[in-house]
């Protein structure tokens, strides 16, 4: 029997080819080596967007349509949508009877992030409490493997101590501990080269991007301001159409012939956007056509039926919650 294995998004926008390097595409892999769960978690996007709902519940089909174009293959991977299925809030409610206020505050992923949002002392309960509900999303669907990257793994930590909690006071082993993966991939950077490429700071490329907007995006790439004619030498570090090459291209050795040449000069910058222009287009056509082949009545029905078939799990690990508490009634 294939091991469980929990993967997701918040959907505050479409998904980018920074996505695609650091998550999609393992999990495109990884659909054929485990039995695979693909959340779109718009009840934890609601917890920092719940003065515009609407950009969440847009999202969660343009973020449904971005999995099927890139290859998750919902024959094999099931995809749900977090908010249809209640037994997460409820299994969230009694994993909150368990965790200290403290316990929240001194989580670093959490910490980092009221710092990057500048919450000070106006944290919502929802958002600073995320880490209980991500912790019932995983344990709800027994999820064994999380494939995360350096910033959450102190999330999974935080999943495993309430997991070993719950067993102890309820002498119970119906919940069972995960373990990371860490992601291989290295973060991509934005097309501006000062952070990673990100749906709020509007420096992405994203998947279903016209053929033309890909072309403008990659011509207002951070290059190397002091490479200012073409015999000049250039720098290859910090310049982010190498970044992109290296991630994309698929012959390595041609790569490192064009860093070659642009160091020693005579490699305009024209020149090496037109080459990753070619490059990313041919990257992105089977993924924006694909994505154009379905409709939306589509997308419900896949996600209404991986959710369907998410929530029969969902279902039975609360009936063992719910009988190891002592709450199961009837």
């Amino acid at each position: 029997m294939k091991k469980k294995i929990l993967t997701g998004d918040r959907p505050t926008g479409k998904l980018h080819l920074g996505h695609y390097i650091g998550s999609l595409q393992n999990r495109v892999r990884l659909q054929h080596e485990f039995e695979q769960y693909v959340m779109i978690a718009d009840v934890q996007a609601l917890t920092d967007n719940f003065e515009d709902p609407t950009k969440i519940t847009e999202n969660v089909f343009e973020v449904a349509k971005d999995y099927l174009s890139v290859g998750i293959d919902p024959e094999i991977t099931t995809i749900l949508i977090q908010s249809q299925i209640p037994e997460i809030a409820e299994l969230t409610v009694y994993y909150l009877n368990l965790v200290t206020l403290g316990r929240l505050e001194r989580n670093p992923t959490v910490k980092t992030e009221i710092q990057q949002k500048g919450y000070d002392d106006s944290i919502p309960a929802g958002f600073f409490c995320y880490p209980v509900s991500q912790a019932a999303d995983i344990t709800i669907f027994q999820a064994e493997v999380v494939p995360v990257g350096d910033d959450q793994v102190p999330m999974i930590e935080q999943t495993n101590e309430i997991v070993r909690k719950f067993n102890r006071i309820y002498n119970s082993e119906c919940l069972r501990e995960c373990k990371v993966v860490l992601s291989k991939s290295s973060r991509l950077v934005g097309i501006d080269g000062k952070a990673k490429a990100s749906k709020s700071l509007g420096n992405a490329i994203f998947l279903s991007d016209s053929a033309d907007e890909v072309k403008r995006k990659i011509f207002q790439m951070y290059t190397d301001p002091a490479h200012i004619k073409v015999s000049d030498p250039g720098r290859v570090e910090g310049n982010v159409v190498f970044t992109y090459l290296d991630a994309f291209h698929p012959n390595a050795d041609e790569v490192k012939n064009l860093k070659a040449h642009y160091e020693r000069g005579g490699l305009g910058d024209t020149a090496i956007k037109n080459i990753l222009n070619d490059v990313l287009q041919e990257f992105l056509l089977p993924i924006r056509e694909k994505r154009l082949e379905y409709t939306k009545n589509q997308i419900i029905n896949i996600l209404e039926q991986g959710t369907l078939k998410a929530r029969k799990t969902a279902v039975l690990t609360m009936e063992q919650v719910r009988e190891a508490i002592g709450v199961k009634y009837f």
